[in-house]
């Protein structure tokens, strides 16, 4: 394989038309060009120049040879500013998961704030993978992934609404990190005008009776067996609507009541109101998913750092309530 410290060489030689100011302008010795070229030579088994009064001019073959080492050299150029880019993380694409709440503004601010600041990476937000998030963050599908604790369940569908399914140990994961963001708790979406609307809280007790409106996963009753408890039974569950727009569109129109977290109150519907409930229900952790150092991309931890910041910025303790 030829050296391409050989083809700057031969570049300079065909350029200056001479090897005296090749070696000047490559810091060598004329001597030294020389013997680079001649071995050139040799293993092409070709004249790559002839000497004229002025220096040296370069054969048919030579000017072919120059051609294509420049082009070698500006494509090898082109990789390492490419490459080194990346790894800086100035560069190259991420593709994100996340689930409908987090999507109703936290992720199109995080993503709005983190193409501002690295306008040379760009980002795609993907439907979350059938296998779960945690292998495909280990599989390379999926570059950084929101996930909450229920997604720490068995990663079978009839488990995630299991309330006495086994979590995954955390520590189970070699190369996959669960870095906290944020406790979510949950308030209740009420129409407008419903009789309980202007209560400072709402006893779940007294939505006993009512329409809930489910959700697709995490933004669902999930493993909460304290809803269903506090109800003194399951929620009687009249619609499914696994988009965040839909969901209070049926609640401002009376249809029904439901659960809202924590990320998507900023974007709560103008005819709906939150009322925190009692009793309270358990808060639900949210994490960011990424692959662990030293496999975890630069762009990565950029866009982590973009992520505390916006929750900073609106109120929440990255990692905690």
């Amino acid at each position: 394989m030829l050296d391409p410290w050989t083809l700057q060489v031969m570049v300079e030689v065909a350029k200056r038309g001479s090897f005296s100011a090749a070696a000047e302008a490559l810091s060598m010795t004329q001597p030294a060009v020389s013997r680079q070229i001649g071995g050139l030579e040799r293993r092409l088994g070709v004249g790559l120049f002839r000497r004229t009064a002025r220096g040296v001019k370069a054969t048919a073959a030579g000017e072919i040879v120059a051609e294509q080492a420049r082009d070698i050299l500006a494509r090898l150029r082109a990789l390492e500013l490419r490459v080194g880019a990346f790894t800086n993380g100035e560069a190259g694409h991420l593709r994100l998961s996340a689930f409908s709440s987090a999507n109703t503004w936290f992720m199109p601010e995080v993503i709005r704030r983190f193409s501002r600041s690295h306008p040379g990476v760009s980002l795609s937000l993907v439907q979350d993978d059938p296998m779960g998030a945690l292998p495909a963050i280990e599989d390379g599908r999926i570059d950084l992934a929101l996930v909450t604790a229920w997604n720490l369940y068995a990663d079978v569908p009839a488990a995630r609404h299991d309330p006495a399914a086994k979590p995954l140990d955390p520590g189970e994961l070699t190369t996959v990190d669960l870095l906290p963001l944020l406790e979510e708790d949950f308030q209740v979406a009420l129409p407008a005008g419903h009789r309980l609307a202007g209560h400072d809280h709402v006893r779940l007790s007294d939505l006993r009776e009512e329409v809930w409106i489910e959700g697709g996963f995490p933004d669902c009753f999930g493993p909460v067996p304290q809803l269903a408890e506090a109800l003194g039974r399951p929620p009687r569950i009249g619609f499914f609507c696994d988009d965040w727009s839909g969901k209070q569109a049926l609640v401002a129109g009376g249809s029904g009541v439901m659960l809202v977290p924590t990320l998507a109150r900023s974007a709560a519907h103008p005819e709906v109101v939150l009322r925190p409930p009692l009793p309270p229900l358990p808060p639900r952790a949210l994490y960011a998913a990424a692959l662990a150092p030293p496999f975890r991309l630069p762009a990565v931890t950029a866009l982590l750092d973009v992520l505390t910041d916006v929750l900073t910025d609106v109120g929440g303790e990255p990692g905690g309530t």
